[in-house]
């Protein structure tokens, strides 16, 4: 079975400041992949290149056997990318950022009526239990937990093959988190591959099959979970 996303010696650079460097990774199919990764080591821009946001300044890269496209036909292959700071749009609603995705894999002329953008949006506020007064709540006024899941629902209805989660769990509640690490080991558990991008070395360890960890914009170490520790890891992340 083919990777679901490789990259070789992938670089980008930004005037005389590189941002990423030579990175080569490889993440399969259903698999968690962990990435832990300080901020400010680059992992926006890593991310942010793997999902055609940004264009690699070396070095190359595929993502379910195709190149690296820009975003708009990364989505249409089916990949998603929940982050925070860039998958949601805090002045619209729920129920208009449920649907983001999965009206431009569709093509803005081929425009979701106001009945069927309330019947997704109502299915994921009750899937992933948002709490939210109604689908017309600016997505602003939701918990940090509840943005998170608005997040999540604006991918899940596309139903990517690959899905980035951006610290999916930073600032929300024991709850909340808990909620997140059980949709994310049931969508593993139907063939999605996921990466996981997180600061948080316990989350690292108790969600990955495979952890790397980045340093700096490179690569510094990989490893199975079964058997890492902090120390190794650690270790990893300081050479």
């Amino acid at each position: 079975m083919n990777p679901a996303i490789e990259t070789k010696e992938l670089t980008r650079v930004f005037g005389e400041f590189t941002a990423v460097n030579n990175v080569s990774l490889t993440i399969e199919p259903g698999e968690v992949c962990g990435f832990l990764v300080p901020n400010g080591a680059g992992k926006s821009t890593l991310v942010r290149m793997l999902c055609g946001i940004l264009t690699p300044s070396a070095g190359s890269g595929s993502v379910l056997g195709y190149d690296l496209l820009r975003h708009s036909e990364q989505i249409k292959r089916r990949i998603g990318y929940m982050s925070q700071k860039f998958s949601l749009y805090e002045d619209l609603t729920v129920r208009e950022n449920i649907i983001l995705a999965l009206q431009a894999s569709r093509g803005w002329f081929k425009y979701l009526s106001p009945p069927q953008q309330y019947e997704i949006a109502d299915k994921y506020i009750q899937l992933l239990n948002i709490a939210t007064p109604s689908a017309d709540q600016p997505v602003k006024n939701l918990s940090g937990g509840n943005q998170q899941k608005v997040s999540l629902g604006k991918w899940l209805y596309v139903n990517p093959k690959v899905l980035i989660l951006d610290e999916p769990t930073r600032g929300i509640d024991v709850g909340a988190k808990y909620e997140i690490y059980t949709l994310m080991n049931r969508l593993v558990e139907d063939g999605m591959s996921i990466i996981m991008i997180s600061s948080e070395l316990p989350e690292i360890l108790g969600m990955s099959d495979r952890i790397y960890v980045v340093s700096d914009g490179r690569i510094t170490g990989e490893l199975p979970a079964e058997g890492a520790t902090q120390e190794k890891i650690m270790e990893m992340a300081t050479n």
